[in-house]
């Protein structure tokens, strides 16, 4: 079974539509020893699919839009962070206390990015924010007692594993017993009904391009990478993303302006806030999460809390480790997952790790995440249903490491041979922004008539009013 064949069937998607996806294929594309570039296209192939059928369902006809992706476009936007300028200046994506660091007995990873997350990994080894300082202290431990400390302080740190170490542990097992995207009807709430949208046959430069989420209203609970990748893409494909952050967490700015495109940005207390936040939950049709399970149930943001409140409600959940397991409440990231599952140990090696050519596990989830959504919507359109959805980065990493390889024949029709990747200028484009001239990676998500880029670029983190426009 190829990448996009199983990607697609996780999705719950009908495979008479696989044959309306064809790819591009350009040698040289995010090259590693693990098949990212296998991954990456049947993610993103699976997602702009997802969309088209959408499209199809909302123009009232049974012909889905032809979907063609190019593994250029596909590359490139999977490094999106690191093709991002902000008037001429690139950005930092890791800061200094975010590596790989020697232990006694090996290797372990932090992140520190975020100052909340610096502290607690200082508090929790007991020195200075100095480099040379944090490498004693870590050399004098073992990998699993710093793994341990750490995350027992709040902050993040994992160790190094190899795959064989990552498949005995107690969430590895867990993780691997559950689907890649796990799917759940909440209720029996009636049946969808979606606006009609104007079909556009071939689309003119300026022509109105075919959007299969506009009019849906998005509330976007999210952070880092994975999450806002995929409301980035529903809101290129026309939904009302509203992202909404704690005024008490901080985000990267650079970071926000790469996974900023196409929405609108807010602050608000979920707890001091309260009315404010139920008007925002009483007219979402989607709600996406992106923080440790269980974390914001408090606030009434469990599925079935949401799906009482709001019948027909779609909520996509997403965490690092899974919603199970001995680590179901732990942080996590990327670049943490990668070095836990063994895969940096696979793309360096135990005395050296190294990393995957792009952040895969965040970007390929993220366009799951949104090809879930599109997918849930397309199926209350004929079944009804509060839905739910979940993906961890685990269960991609799981699959990255034992299943894509297993497909070894082109996921869909060959739609020009193989081309060399000769870099990513074809894909790049820019902007003026109230953050300044930004250079950045265009979507990879296209289908006939569909969308070619967003329709506003980022705004500055939190400045938008905490309402529905």
């Amino acid at each position: 079974m190829t990448g996009l064949t199983f990607a697609w069937s996780a999705l719950g998607g009908d495979p008479a539509l696989l044959p309306r996806v064809s790819t591009v294929v350009r040698e040289g594309a995010l090259q590693g020893r693990l098949p990212v570039q296998k991954l990456a296209p049947a993610c993103v192939g699976a997602c702009a699919l997802a969309a088209a059928e959408l499209a199809a369902r909302r123009t009232g006809t049974t012909n889905v839009p032809e979907v063609r992706m190019d593994d250029g476009a596909v590359a490139t936007a999977f490094v999106s962070e690191r093709h991002l300028l902000v008037d001429g200046r690139a950005p930092e994506t890791f800061a200094p206390l975010s590596r790989f660091w020697r232990t006694s007995d090996g290797w372990v990873r932090t992140h520190a990015n975020y100052p909340h997350h610096r502290a607690r990994l200082l508090d929790a080894l007991g020195v200075p924010e100095d480099v040379d300082a944090v490498a004693a202290a870590l050399a004098e431990r073992s990998s699993v007692e710093v793994e341990e400390a750490v995350y027992a302080a709040g902050g993040l740190a994992v160790a190094l594993r190899t795959t064989k170490e990552w498949a005995a542990h107690e969430q590895a097992i867990a993780v691997a017993t559950r689907p890649l995207v796990e799917r759940e009807r909440l209720d029996t709430a009636h049946a969808r009904v979606l606006a009609p949208i104007t079909r556009t046959p071939s689309l003119p430069v300026s022509g109105t391009p075919l959007l299969p989420a506009a009019g849906l209203r998005v509330l976007d609970l999210t952070r880092v990478i994975a999450g806002p990748v995929a409301t980035r893409t529903l809101a290129l494909l026309g939904a009302d993303v509203l992202r909404v952050d704690a005024p008490q967490l901080p985000e990267l700015p650079d970071q926000h302006a790469d996974t900023g495109f196409g929405k609108r940005s807010a602050r608000l207390d979920l707890a001091a806030d309260r009315r404010a936040f139920e008007e925002l939950l009483a007219a979402a049709d989607v709600v996406v999460t992106g923080y440790r399970p269980g974390a914001l149930d408090r606030f009434g943001l469990s599925p079935e809390a949401l799906a009482e409140r709001r019948p027909g409600v779609v909520v996509a959940q997403l965490s690092a480790w899974g919603a199970y397991g001995p680590w179901r409440g732990r942080r996590g990231f990327d670049s943490l997952v990668q070095v836990a599952t063994g895969i940096a140990a696979l793309e360096g090696s135990v005395e050296r790790p190294g990393a995957l050519p792009a952040q895969a596990l965040d970007h390929g989830t993220g366009y799951l995440l949104a090809a879930a959504v599109l997918r849930a919507l397309t199926e209350q359109s004929y079944e009804g249903g509060s839905r739910c959805v979940r993906l961890s980065l685990a269960r991609t990493a799981e699959w990255l490491v034992n299943g894509v390889e297993a497909g070894d024949a082109e996921d869909a029709g060959d739609a020009g041979g193989v081309l060399p990747y000769s870099g990513p200028e074809a894909w790049l484009a820019e902007t003026d922004s109230a953050l300044g001239r930004l250079r950045y990676a265009r979507s990879p998500v296209s289908f006939a008539g569909g969308p070619v880029d967003w329709a506003r670029p980022p705004v500055p983190w939190g400045t938008d009013p905490a309402r529905w426009v």
